[in-house]
């Protein structure tokens, strides 16, 4: 570097030249954005689906508070940004869905960071490094799979610890020297923690940093790792009883979690997976057939649907990944990356549904990274490598902007599904569902029909069946079948809410004294729950009994209403007696 000489004969370094403002960098990360929004423009007023009904911002009779939404639960920072998105859009689906679109945003730049700095350990031709990792960046953030883990905002667990992950990633890939500092040891430690919180499976994230550091740091070789002693010193400490801890809530939850472990074992999810994770790199490579809730055999045996088959070529390219890591660094690196990204759900920890897309959003990296390898050693133009990437980027695009519109409709979503897994329990419950709030009450009785034909996961799921089914049948004007259909799901799970539906369908027909037993038992059941009272008294003004209905709906709204549905009703039905004469209901 040169000097220049100050007047007391020192000499100092001379300021750098100021470099120019990244304009072209700028251009392209704008036209990514507009592109990605446009991708995903259908989604952003699309509505909660499917699991969202379940979450906090899904339910009408959960707290405000952020400690209610924290509380007790293994994603805190997760609940955190959906708090967040509550507090900003009062409830609206739009700001949770723009917010997911961000957070891909920011992972797909940190993609970019991550395979320039590989590239450039990989020894990768200097001027293919930009390009190769901006396209590597561009299919991430385009790829028609990532389409559950942005669009379908439950799905932003995998979105926003993928998005941590990375940058606890970036930070130990850019680290200003070989052997990492304490400061920089803490960012990462600090990243993995909210990566963590965010969703489980970032947890491999201290056995990435080892083989990351085995593999470029010299190469091959454990110096790195003893030289980096002390990020991994920390690590050794705590996170066995942080991965304990957070391992100990989720098999506590395994039901709601999604884990299945009662219908298979350990040994045969693993070789359910072994065929599994060849389907998500078809998926990678071939996007033209996505599916919402696959419908995937488990393998039993080894022998069972090709398992045997699968393994073999997983123990195959395994092995020719290590034999040939030194010719194919970067391409055998992401391979091994690829499959420690799939380990925390695709190994041996069983999970009920063996396949589900949104898990190739955390591992998409490494297959990329084997892309880019074989693409950096095609002796092809940069141009015209640069418009076959185009090309493809526009295919995704479109493919993309018309799976985020299938997500922003639920009707849309479990027809496609529905059509795709025609042997799914889910599949029809939800489109029939879907009919069922669309008022189109034959097409949803037929769904549920179908459903009830194939096996539910749960005695939950099949109650929710029959009480559904119930309602439709009403709706479709066959009100003792839908009785019927409910006194089957209460003969099974008796609650207050079945039979205040059993209650209030027999007295929109004139049944009045079943209805009114009906009740009672509801009210056995459960005497806090406000719509027992409300349906009673609209019985009692039916029947001309005023002050019997005007105490009943008193005394719902006496009692606590979360979700404000028996409050709200019981107020517009007092409000109505005290405004005008008696009459008007009809039966």
């Amino acid at each position: 570097m040169k000097t220049k000489k100050r007047r007391s004969g020192r000499t100092e370094p001379a300021a750098p030249a100021s470099r120019p403002f990244p304009w072209g960098w700028a251009a392209a990360g704008a036209l990514a954005l507009c592109v990605v929004f446009w991708a995903y423009g259908p989604a952003l007023n699309g509505p909660f689906v499917f699991d969202d009904a379940n979450l906090p911002y899904g339910r009408a009779d959960f707290s405000p508070s952020l400690t209610a939404w924290i509380g007790g639960g293994v994603r805190g920072l997760l609940l955190v940004s959906y708090w967040l998105n509550q507090q900003i859009g009062n409830g609206d689906p739009y700001s949770f869905h723009v917010a997911g679109v961000l957070i891909h945003v920011v992972a797909a730049a940190l993609v970019f960071l991550i395979v320039r700095r590989l590239l450039e350990w990989a020894q990768s031709a200097a001027p293919s490094r930009n390009l190769l990792a901006a396209l590597a960046a561009a299919v991430f953030l385009l790829h028609p799979a990532q389409t559950e883990a942005v669009a379908y905002i439950a799905g932003r667990s995998e979105a926003l610890s993928t998005m941590f992950f990375f940058a606890a990633l970036t930070v130990f890939l850019y680290r200003r020297t070989v052997a990492i500092r304490w400061s920089t040891s803490a960012a990462v430690l600090l990243l993995f923690v909210a990566a963590v919180l965010s969703k489980e499976p970032p947890l491999v994230l201290p056995v990435v940093l080892l083989v990351t550091d085995y593999w470029w740091n010299p190469g091959f070789g454990f110096s790195g790792v003893r030289g980096n002693w002390r990020l991994y010193l920390p690590v050794a400490v705590g996170a066995p009883l942080a991965a304990g801890a957070i391992l100990w809530k989720v098999l506590a939850g395994a039901q709601t979690a999604g884990f299945g472990l009662k219908d298979f074992t350990w040994y045969q999810y693993f070789f359910t997976q072994c065929r599994a994770l060849f389907v998500y790199i078809g998926i990678f490579l071939f996007p033209g057939r996505l599916n919402a809730d696959w419908s995937f055999p488990v393998s039993y045996t080894l022998w069972e649907h090709g398992a045997i088959f699968g393994l073999a070529a997983l123990a195959g390219l395994a092995a020719a990944a290590w034999i040939y890591r030194r010719r194919f660094p970067l391409a055998s690196y992401g391979f091994f990356l690829y499959l420690l990204l799939m380990a925390p759900t695709s190994s041996f920890l069983p999970i009920q549904d063996p396949i589900a897309e949104r898990r190739l959003y955390f591992s998409m990296i490494g297959l990329l990274l084997i892309a880019v390898d074989l693409l950096g050693r095609l002796k092809v133009e940069r141009r015209k490598l640069a418009y076959a990437a185009v090309a493809v980027l526009l295919a995704e695009t479109l493919v993309t902007h018309a799976r985020a519109a299938i997500w922003a409709d639920p009707l849309r979503l479990w027809e496609d599904t529905a059509r795709k897994s025609p042997d799914k329990f889910r599949a029809h419950f939800q489109l029939g569902y879907a009919y069922y709030t669309g008022q189109r009450y034959d097409r949803a009785v037929a769904e549920f029909r179908k459903a009830g034909d194939l096996p539910a996961r749960t005695l939950g799921e099949r109650n929710n069946l029959l009480v559904d089914w119930g309602l439709a049948l009403d709706g479709a004007g066959r009100w003792e079948d839908a009785i019927a259909k409910l006194r089957e799901a209460a003969a099974t799970e008796p609650t207050a809410y079945i039979y205040s539906q059993i209650g209030m369908i027999s007295a929109k027909h004139g049944q009045y004294d079943p209805a009114l037993e009906a009740l009672g038992q509801a009210q056995r059941l459960d005497p806090g729950f406000g719509m027992t009272y409300v349906y009673r008294g609209q019985i009692f003004e039916l029947r001309g009994d005023l002050p019997g209905a005007v105490q009943q709906f008193q005394r719902a709204l006496e009692l606590p209403d979360p979700a404000n549905l028996a409050h709200e009703q019981a107020r517009q039905e007092l409000l109505r007696l005290r405004s005008g004469p008696p009459g008007g209901r009809g039966k």
